[in-house]
């Protein structure tokens, strides 16, 4: 099931590794301006972290211009935005029903996920994502339509192979609402 790669030190090695190349290839091009794009990565606490990974995460891949010190912060695939607990939670979380099971409790318990910030995803996903630019763009892409009061367990579902790949394609086509635009 996708809940275990929550707690799956080599999954979120994957993101991390997805993220590292994300940000090598924002590196390698010029500021705007021109000038030449520093490391000045963001600190990050991260929540629903497994501790073998979570030094790794603490750190958000950001760069700084040295002419004109503007901010550009490549995408990720481990956070959403500026939310404080990691992607992979915020995508695989809300996808439990209202009225959670024993194992989804003692889950939630686990990566210290209160129920309200569940409720606060499960709005987000339902009526806040379907109105973003992204959802906009791609949701035309999806035959039969996905049904938006699903969310997120219907755009999941759209996906094929293995959880790892599916989880980490999905988190990949998420990446552009990591970044301010």
């Amino acid at each position: 099931m996708c809940h275990t790669l929550l707690q799956n030190p080599k999954f979120f090695s994957l993101l991390l590794q997805i993220d590292t190349e994300l940000a090598s290839q924002m590196h390698a091009t010029a500021c705007a301006c021109g000038g030449v794009l520093h490391r000045g990565n963001y600190p990050r606490k991260p929540r629903a972290c497994p501790k073998e990974v979570r030094h790794a995460f603490e750190s958000r891949f950001s760069f700084c211009c040295s002419r004109c010190r503007k901010r550009s912060t490549s995408k990720s695939v481990r956070f959403l935005g500026r939310r404080v607990y990691v992607a992979l939670a915020v995508v695989l979380l809300p996808q439990r029903r209202t009225t959670l099971s024993a194992a989804a409790v003692q889950l939630c318990d686990t990566l210290e996920v209160p129920a309200r910030t569940l409720a606060r995803w499960r709005h987000w996903w339902r009526q806040l994502f379907p109105a973003t630019a992204l959802w906009q763009d791609i949701c035309a892409r999806f035959m039969p339509p996905v049904q938006t009061i699903e969310l997120p367990t219907s755009l999941v579902a759209r996906f094929t192979g293995a959880v790892h790949e599916v989880m980490a394609r999905l988190l990949g086509l998420l990446s552009p609402l990591s970044v301010h635009t």
